[in-house]
């Protein structure tokens, strides 16, 4: 299911030329001085509505933040939130993850953001996963030596699972929680995140970071995955139940 399709798309979108990047392929490899000169790229997966956008952008100027989402009615929310806050260092992409390789050099970015992605926790759904193989491999692909990933999610099979796939990819973990604001708010949150935070709900997060050891797309063929079901370590209803109602916020 996806978010309805706002009222007056088309006009809405054309307002926010100036941060929306039609051929976003045109700056790979000259990201850090098309739009000035910025000290690193972030780039956030799945920007939704963009309150986490917004903030991060907000919070490090010095930072150029690509922010990436399928959904041109979260997109075009996002957009005139950046738009209303007069940020300058942020740019928006019509997309999905399947387009970095396309659109970012290999270690051009420093950072990626992965917020509160779908769990898909059927077993046979598991490569859809964006912390399966084939993705962890593609994000390494664009991160510079020594760049991170920066992963969040309420459910926590999925994070106990990703810990798995980031181990045995090559990455370097650290900042590991499954509760991350046990003991007060940390650091920017999502829409979604303020919500289940203020529900009572944990949030997991960790950090992974690339090293000489991380697997890339050259690395070869990447692993099949079996007996991936997330149905284990929390019923797959209530797996269902929570993914229908990050649904539901969106419309």
């Amino acid at each position: 299911m996806r978010m309805r399709r706002k009222p007056n798309l088309e006009p809405r979108l054309e307002k926010c030329a100036a941060v929306l990047l039609e051929e976003p392929a045109e700056y790979r490899g000259r990201w850090r001085d098309s739009f000035g000169d910025y000290a690193s790229v972030h780039v956030e997966l799945g920007c939704g509505k963009g309150r986490f956008t917004a903030d991060a952008a907000e919070s490090a100027p010095e930072v150029l933040l690509v922010a990436v989402e399928r959904d041109p009615s979260a997109l075009v929310m996002a957009m005139e939130l950046a738009l209303s806050r007069d940020l300058h260092n942020v740019r928006f992409i019509l997309g999905d993850v399947n387009m970095l390789g396309e659109v970012f050099a290999p270690g051009e970015v420093g950072r990626i953001y992965l917020n509160f992605p779908d769990p898909w926790p059927k077993s046979r759904d598991a490569k859809l996963r964006l912390t399966a193989p084939n993705f962890l491999r593609r994000y390494a692909s664009v991160l510079e030596g020594g760049g991170e990933l920066q992963f969040k999610t309420d459910n926590t099979p999925l994070f106990d699972w990703s810990l798995g796939q980031f181990s045995a990819e090559g990455w370097a973990l650290h900042s590991v929680t499954h509760d991350l604001h046990a003991s007060g708010l940390v650091g920017i949150l999502t829409g979604y995140e303020a919500k289940f935070v203020s529900q009572g709900l944990k949030i997991n997060r960790l950090v992974a970071g690339r090293n000489e050891s991380t697997k890339t797309l050259a690395d070869g063929e990447v692993p099949r995955l079996r007996n991936a079901s997330l149905c284990d370590a929390r019923g797959y209803e209530e797996s269902v139940e929570t993914n229908a109602k990050k649904k539901e916020e969106r419309s």
